[in-house]
């Protein structure tokens, strides 16, 4: 039975892969930063450290789903982020190839500059603006550096298993009449069981390369926070505002892209693998939750 180390096994995506791929072929070794019920403590900065278990359990596989994802912290705590979002990947990355292992990466939409007027493609030009996306960015440079077998898969707007916008608003609604959303801020929400099944499908090819997995469609926050409600029978009023209204009201250290819809070009160019709509998505999403 192939193995697979699953590195971030805790979060919301590492979640989604455990069920994903629980009824599979596959033995999963999940491992996290603490120690847990069946999970084996990995500091993924060290590179001995990830080495070792590497060639003791002699994975068919890695998937990273370990990162550093609190975008405001970062800008303060730039050392941090590039251990976590850079050497990570890239030890990993070393572990991979020295165990001729496959090695699937997740990174965003922060890669790029959030300023455009059309999706991104696997193609564009990168460009972050946060400390976020810079570690991001370097990550995904290290893996092309180091690993020979990968997939870098960017997604946007994760939701899933875990703390996440949907269930921030679901809680706000609970003791507010009416909260204030961004309305100028562009993406698509994306569930993590989505990119989950993206993931098993890529590993049963050796079509490397870059990706973009993020749900087909688009919407802003605000009116994604009204289909939220609208599926979860919510009455909770959702005020748009703008980006600059609500950093008047709610201090962000780290600025977000007004842009960010991917577009899932590599996998309509080189395969027949279709997200869901995010309509479709988040309907199922909460159906599983309330």
């Amino acid at each position: 039975m192939d193995r697979i180390i699953v590195t971030g096994c805790n979060g919301q995506l590492g979640r989604a892969i455990g069920k994903e791929l629980a009824i599979t072929g596959y033995e999963l070794v999940n491992t996290d930063v603490f120690q847990g019920d069946g999970i084996i403590p990995l500091d993924i900065t060290n590179v001995d450290e990830v080495v070792k278990l590497a060639r003791e359990v002699k994975p068919a596989a890695i998937i990273n789903c370990a990162a550093y994802t609190a975008v405001d912290k970062q800008e303060s705590d730039v050392d941090l982020s590039y251990r976590i979002n850079a050497i990570g990947p890239r030890n990993l990355a070393i572990a991979a190839t020295q165990t001729s292992s496959k090695l699937v990466h997740v990174s965003t939409d922060y890669v790029f500059e959030g300023n455009g007027t059309r999706p991104y493609i696997e193609f564009d030009k990168t460009g972050p603006v946060s400390v976020y996306g810079k570690t991001k960015l370097a990550g995904e440079e290290f893996v092309k550096q180091f690993a020979r077998d990968y997939f870098i898969i960017r997604t946007a707007w994760l939701y899933g298993d875990g703390k996440n916008f949907v269930k921030t608003m679901l809680s706000l609604s609970e003791n507010h009449d009416e909260i204030s959303v961004v309305k100028d801020q562009l993406g698509t929400p994306t569930s993590t069981k989505e990119l989950a099944k993206a993931i098993h499908f890529l590993l049963g090819t050796e079509n490397y390369g870059v990706f973009h997995g993020t749900c087909e469609g688009d919407t802003n926050w605000a009116d994604f926070t009204e289909e939220i409600f609208r599926i979860a029978g919510k009455k909770t009023k959702v005020n748009h505002v703008t980006t600059d209204e609500y950093r008047a009201m709610n201090p962000q250290a780290a600025p977000r892209p007004a842009y960010s819809i991917l577009e899932n070009y590599m996998f309509k160019l080189t395969s027949d693998f279709m997200f869901a709509d995010w309509h479709d998505a988040i309907e199922d999403y909460l159906k599983e939750l309330l």
